[in-house]
């Protein structure tokens, strides 16, 4: 999932204002020495402004940018870790903003710093620091709120229109479990087609009440699996096979329902399928997730779909799990893994 940064503009307004409040008492003070007749008023002052006021303009945007977009976007660590990097490398800046400052202040405004000066200049940006630090994380966290509810937007608005699809496409079920009861009684003596009719109730049942479920355990969905295949292994015989290889301590861990369902579907719908070419679609347990495998030999013509499945599995994991789908496409195997715990 893309990470919204926070806006340019706002930040460099906030480094600009910044500049000005910290520069402003010392501007006063120089001012009312300069009205009292204590100093003169000459390009030095000038040079001095200019110059105070861009370092602090500079380290301000400087701070802003990395706290609130460059190291929340590229640090990929627990979130203390990842704190405590972000402080380190802001320390960092401080002292090489503070070193250049220090060296160029002399040449550029030909003007000594007093010791008051200096130790005055230290505390003001280490002061300037902790208060930009503060500010980046609420300017993030504002960010991401408003990302948050525009995607929870998003959301009903699909659920809506799903619900709105749903109506327009309604089937009493009672009427379709009692038209495949019937179909099961006329077809009693055939056992493979009894088989197969069971199975596709029990698919139906499975898909009506998952609506009512963001999520379900590994177990219930291997067990709808099974019906799933089923039905594809009495259409496709020998040439389709799938390997269910899963450890105990997954089964009771919560899925997206019809996830891998979705996957095995998607490995039928774009690969061939033939007899020199069977398709065999590997599921498996490792290092806290599971993987769904098949090796890709695209179908030269592609049967019909919208496209979006795998698109609508990512998004609805990364809702429901807070955690996102990898796709590998190496060696010719096309596979995707699917995160089920945390992994040491």
């Amino acid at each position: 999932m893309t990470i919204k940064p926070v806006k340019r503009a706002e930040i460099i307004k906030i480094a600009l204002l910044l500049a000005v409040l910290i520069s402003l008492p010392r501007n006063i003070h120089l001012y009312n020495m300069f009205s009292e007749g204590k100093m003169d008023f000459s390009g030095v002052w000038i040079y001095d402004f200019i110059f105070r006021f861009f370092f602090l303009a500079l380290f301000s945007w400087l701070i802003l940018q990395f706290n609130a977009n460059w190291g929340y976007r590229t640090i990929r660590q627990p979130f203390w870790i990842k704190i405590a990097i972000i402080i380190a490398i802001d320390i960092a800046i401080l002292f090489g903003i503070l070193a250049l400052w220090k060296i160029l202040h002399p040449v550029l405004v030909d003007q000594p710093l007093s010791n008051d000066d200096r130790g005055f200049l230290r505390f003001s940006y280490e002061i300037l620091l902790i208060v930009l630090f503060f500010i980046a994380r609420i300017l993030r966290l504002q960010t991401d709120q408003q990302e948050s509810s525009i995607e929870n937007e998003k959301l009903k608005q699909q659920n809506l229109q799903s619900e709105l699809a749903a109506l327009k496409n309604q089937i009493d079920p009672h009427f379709l479990f009692n038209s495949l009861n019937s179909l099961t009684s006329l077809v009693r003596d055939n056992e493979a087609a009894t088989q197969f009719i069971k199975k596709l109730s029990y698919m139906y049942r499975y898909i009506l009440q998952s609506n009512d479920s963001d999520l379900v355990s590994v177990r219930e969905e291997l067990k709808y699996l099974e019906s799933y295949t089923y039905l594809i292994k009495t259409r496709y015989r020998d040439r389709f096979s799938i390997d269910i290889n899963i450890e105990e301590s997954y089964l009771d861990e919560r899925i997206p329902p019809l996830a891998l369902q979705l996957l095995v579907e998607n490995a039928v719908k774009h690969n061939e399928i033939s007899e020199s070419h069977p398709l065999l679609v590997k599921i498996y347990s490792e290092q806290g997730s599971i993987f769904v495998q098949n090796k890709a030999r695209p179908r030269t013509t592609l049967a019909e779909g919208t496209g979006n499945g795998l698109v609508n599995l990512k998004k609805r994991y990364v809702l429901l799990r807070k955690q996102e789908l990898k796709i590998n496409t190496e060696n010719n195997y096309f596979s995707v893994e699917l995160p089920i715990k945390k992994w040491k």
